[in-house]
């Protein structure tokens, strides 16, 4: 009986915890795009991901690791740059899938390495320095947000491809 209610007040907690909205999304049921849709900050991506056509790949099996920038730093670019960015398919697909590594690679695993391999063939730069992590010139911000298809990666900033 003790365990029941234990469980039961742990369920609880996790609710509170994660709200109930994002509980799939804690708990890794969502894929990556459900999950960027579900959190709110990623309104940019996710508008960009339809443009692109990528929304069906990004929510297929993978698995898929995500260094998924948030509003704040699309908003970071040069203006005119995402209305411009929409409006030409080949150059905004190239972007969006430059922040895309085939597999699932978490935090701990990051931190190891020096480089990336991208979707779209070009290899991310990865730094550590004084605990920070740095994929080319955006910070990272959050780790492993665990999704059915994958991992997302917050980071601050767009990271353009050569």
């Amino acid at each position: 009986m003790k365990k029941n209610r234990l469980g039961i007040v742990l369920l609880a907690v996790i609710l509170l915890a994660a709200g109930t909205a994002n509980l799939d999304a804690a708990m890794g049921k969502k894929t990556i795009v459900e999950t960027a849709i579900a959190a709110g900050s990623f309104n940019t991506l996710v508008t960009a991901v339809k443009t692109a056509g990528l929304v069906e790949t990004l929510s297929g099996e993978g698995p898929f690791t995500v260094f998924a920038p948030t509003d704040d730093a699309f908003d970071k670019l040069p203006e005119g740059t995402i209305e411009a960015l929409l409006k030409d398919k080949k150059k905004l697909t190239s972007i969006l899938t430059y922040h895309v590594v085939s597999g699932k690679v978490l935090a701990e695993d990051v931190v190891n390495m020096t480089s990336a391999e991208t979707v779209n063939g070009q290899s991310l730069t990865i730094t550590v320095k004084d605990g920070t992590v740095m994929v080319d010139d955006a910070k990272v911000i959050k780790t492993d947000i665990m999704c059915s298809n994958g991992v997302i990666h917050v980071i601050d900033a767009v990271v353009l491809p050569d």
